[in-house]
């Protein structure tokens, strides 16, 4: 039935309609991603699995005279990352808000949406350091943080029992972690190592990091004065409050999780980026506002990351 002349509609009542704005919601979704950044990210248009090829490394061989060369036998594999994850951000805004309210709550509404939506994918792709190193991923919301993790001073293996038997960073655990991806053939670049803020703290308190003749710095970029903290043993450092907290098996205590991580440890498939919506919905007298995003992570090589626990 063709809508009656006269009709009252989003086109013809645009005026009326508030807008939130995209931009906005967007640039608070990449302001916030810190862990996203520092993996591998896909994006793909359709299909809810993506395979990826994962092929062996090849050996070379010895060249006899006069003999046909050795063929190597490819056995590739393959990794399969699941696109199921898709998350919402809505709020209802009633009228007598949108008429009463001052410009910059929807400023906040905005900048809300990007970084929820932002935690969100980052706290997904957390949750695959437990599958690091030979470890299992737990179901969302019950993660213990105890299979394949080790605490901060790279030797000890945490064990989730009790209140925890989690430690604080230490150079020595540094160093011991850089190894594991080094006996592991992992590439020596693109490597993260990525913190929670109270480890930030302890770092700034080893002189390694922060006496000149470690560093190497002089005037003001000189680490002791303006307490930012570029690169460990030439990997880059990352603080981050999305780090994962845990309380322990008897909930007495808090943990927090950090990792060590090649690019090429995690996959973040991306769908759909972040996008935002309005509708003015008339029976409620009130404008629907939803962002949301459609992605996918997984494991793409086990050996090239190690978490760790450290105290909160």
């Amino acid at each position: 039935m063709a809508i009656p002349t006269g009709s009252h509609t989003i086109t013809t009542n645009v005026e009326f309609i508030p807008e939130l704005w995209s931009d906005d919601i967007i640039a608070a979704y990449k302001t916030n991603l810190v862990v996203a950044n520092l993996t591998t990210k896909i994006t793909v248009d359709k299909g809810d699995k993506i395979h990826i090829p994962k092929p062996t490394r090849g050996s070379a061989s010895v060249k006899t005279a006069a003999a046909e060369v050795t063929l190597i036998t490819e056995s590739a594999s393959e990794v399969a990352i699941d696109v199921d994850l898709h998350y919402e951000y809505s709020r209802l805004i009633d009228d007598i808000l949108n008429v009463q309210a001052i410009e910059s709550y929807r400023a906040f509404y905005t900048n809300d949406a990007g970084y929820a939506l932002a935690k969100t994918v980052e706290d997904q792709i957390i949750r695959n350091w437990e599958g690091l190193q030979g470890g299992t991923v737990q179901t969302a919301g019950s993660e213990t943080w105890a299979t394949a993790v080790i605490g901060g001073d790279g030797t000890t293996a945490y064990v989730d029992t009790t209140v925890g038997n989690s430690t604080t960073l230490t150079d020595a655990g540094i160093r011991k972690m850089i190894q594991t991806l080094d006996d592991a053939n992992v590439p020596q670049t693109e490597r993260s190592l990525i913190l929670p803020p109270v480890e930030r703290n302890t770092l700034m308190g080893l002189a390694r990091f922060t006496e000149q003749a470690f560093v190497g710095e002089a005037g003001p970029g000189n680490t002791i004065r303006t307490g930012m903290i570029g690169d460990i043993y030439g990997i880059k450092v990352y603080v981050t409050s999305n780090c994962f907290s845990h309380a322990s098996a008897d909930f007495s205590t808090n943990h927090r999780v950090g990792a060590l991580l090649h690019k090429d440890a995690l996959c973040y498939v991306e769908q759909q980026s972040v996008r935002s919506q309005s509708d003015y919905m008339q029976q409620y007298l009130a404008t629907l506002f939803t962002a949301d995003c459609i992605f996918g992570v997984g494991e793409l090589r086990d050996d090239a990351g190690i978490a760790f626990v450290v105290p909160a």
